[in-house]
């Protein structure tokens, strides 16, 4: 509606057209998808029926497509549900953002702490929501049907034009596009097959089709009151359509008026959940098959994906704080992503019943009904991507390419690192023979610094003691405090008058490496370990960025000597006595 009032309010007329259009997609994606139900029990997500039958390359994409999909989910439903809340709450729109981004971090917290009876928990808020609308409908058709309707007031901020664009074509793509972004939910079934009761399958057909007949149902329902009230949206979205119905008909401030709209905004909240669950879900299967981050695919204490839930609250969040909150603002990113991924995933089941045609005589009619729902939301995705480009569905359409040419070079790299890591018997990684030249950087003589040096005699005889200091001075009384200890290890000092203490180290253990190319370099690093943990700040931690830096040099060994305040200096490393001043 907020597209087709560009051209004046006449073209609000095409608003119950387009909803029939849209109705018509979605059955058929419902039909289709059960075909994709069946096949696929365990859980036929795009990005699985795409690998299996298109390949693997189709499969990314429509896993880059999905993901980011899911992201849009979280943010276009917490700010829907945010912008139906102050419809009824109007000094909390300044607010719209930070409200948005307190849900998104409250449902992250629900998952992370691993909701184990979701479904009981999400239900209430259903059958309230349902029970809220389809009254409010009811009661409509009701009056509509007596021919008393209430007069309509607009908006305060609405001027009636004849529109600032014309009703041409790419307009009324635009428009339909928009309205697409309701289809958004059906890929969450075959998504999540496994949470129903047994027969799991049968089950999830079952709701499928009851979540389509309903929400076609609803859709129709308010496209017909609102175009026969004549309602139009509000231009500073402060009040939605949907809460312009709910005023018109019980009147503003009303119990029921409050109900409805509190059981939209929790609906819509809860609707994030869906994302929620099927992301991290979807990142895991990526994660196990190399093509995320490894840490993706595991779960948490609590059974929960801990890492996928805490990246997309991260991003959805950003996407809400940059948009504004505004739905008119995100909803252009929306719908071409998941029906990129509905494309495939039908095409893929076409695939699937041809492999089959040998052993299922009807799988020219299962590849039937797919090839349709193939088509159907080819169509629809290529009608989204052309209208909606400019708006922002470009961003979209460049990531998907990206997302997954990141995907190959990150499973790239974990195939390449499994060769390189792989070992066989009789492989070894050093030479044998070949003792590590230890060193044992310090910087005082004090208890951690004597406990690495007691620790490195323990593990080589060939072992030397490094210190860097500033001037002649600092290394006079340095001398003397060693030989006060009366250690027979070489002592190496190393100048540095502009105080720089890393490098002057790193540019030594090269020295070394130029003398002895063939044997590697143990650095042992003496560590002392606070009481608490906010004294790491009081220090200055040079062994941690000392460490930082050996880490990535090559045939080098780096070992920590822990020494914890408070203990007694008595015991080190479970019998290696510190050295005591003779």
């Amino acid at each position: 509606m907020r597209i087709l009032v560009l051209a004046g309010a006449g073209a609000l007329v095409w608003t119950l057209p387009f909803t029939l259009a849209i109705i018509l997609v979605l059955a058929v994606v419902v039909i289709s998808y059960q075909q994709t139900l069946r096949a696929y029990p365990s859980g036929g997500g795009s990005y699985i029926v795409a690998s299996d039958n298109l390949g693997p390359p189709a499969g990314l994409i429509a896993a880059a497509a999905l993901l980011i999909d899911y992201v849009l989910t979280v943010s276009v439903s917490i700010a829907a549900g945010v912008a139906a809340i102050t419809s009824i709450v109007p000094g909390l729109f300044t607010l719209r953002v930070e409200i948005a981004v307190t849900f998104i971090i409250l449902l992250a917290l629900g998952n992370l702490r691993g909701i184990r009876e979701s479904g009981t928990i999400f239900a209430a808020p259903t059958y309230v929501y349902l029970f809220a609308i389809f009254g409010l409908l009811a009661y409509g058709l009701l009056r509509d049907a007596m021919g008393t309707l209430p007069i309509y007031h607009a908006p305060a901020g609405w001027v009636p034009s004849t529109g600032i664009e014309t009703l041409g074509l790419l307009l009324i793509l635009r428009a339909f596009s928009s309205g697409a972004v309701a289809l958004t939910g059906v890929e969450a079934v075959s998504n999540g097959i496994p949470a129903f009761k047994p027969p799991e399958s049968h089950n999830a057909r079952i709701v499928l089709i009851a979540m389509g007949t309903l929400f076609g149902t609803l859709f129709l329902g308010i496209s017909f009151l609102v175009t026969h009230i004549g309602i139009v949206p509000d231009p500073s979205e402060k009040e939605t359509v949907l809460n312009q119905l709910a005023v018109s008909l019980v009147g503003e401030g009303s119990p029921y008026h409050y109900l409805v709209q509190v059981s939209t905004a929790l609906i819509l909240v809860l609707a994030a959940n869906t994302a929620f669950a099927d992301f991290p879900r979807l990142a895991s299967i990526l994660g196990a098959d190399r093509y995320l981050p490894r840490q993706l695919q595991y779960r948490g204490d609590r059974l929960a994906f801990d890492t996928g839930i805490i990246f997309l609250t991260v991003v959805a969040s950003t996407l809400v704080v940059v948009f504004h909150g505004s739905v008119t603002s995100l909803i252009p990113l929306y719908t071409v992503g998941v029906f990129i991924a509905f494309s495939l995933s039908q095409s893929g089941m076409v695939r699937h019943w041809w492999k089959l045609r040998a052993v299922d005589k009807l799988w020219w009619a299962r590849a039937l009904f797919n090839g349709v729902g193939a088509f159907a939301t080819m169509v629809v995705a290529i009608v989204v991507g052309i209208a909606k480009f400019a708006l922002g569905a470009w961003l979209v359409l460049l990531l998907i390419p990206i997302f997954v040419i990141l995907m190959v070079l990150i499973h790239r790299h974990y195939t390449e690192l499994t060769k390189e890591l792989h070992a066989k018997p009789g492989d070894e990684i050093l030479s044998r023979g070949l003792v590590p030249n230890v060193v044992v950087p310090i910087s005082r003589l004090d208890h951690p610094s004597l406990a690495a040096v007691n620790f490195a005699q323990a593990i080589s005889s060939d072992v030397t003691i490094v210190h860097v200091v500033e001037n002649q001075a600092e290394e006079e009384q340095f001398r003397a405090d060693w030989n006060a200890f009366n250690f027979a290890l070489p002592l190496v000092i190393v100048e540095s008058p502009y105080r720089r203490l890393i490098d002057p180290l790193l540019e030594y253990i090269d020295e070394i490496d130029e003398r002895d190319p063939e044997r590697p370099v143990a650095v042992i690093l003496a560590e002392f370990v606070p009481r608490h943990w906010w004294e790491y700040l009081l220090h200055n931690l040079t062994a941690w960025r000392l460490k930082f830096h050996l880490f990535n040099r090559r045939n080098t060994i780096t070992i920590d000597v822990p020494y914890h305040v408070g203990e007694g200096a008595g015991e080190i490393l479970g019998g290696f006595n510190i050295a005591k001043k003779r």
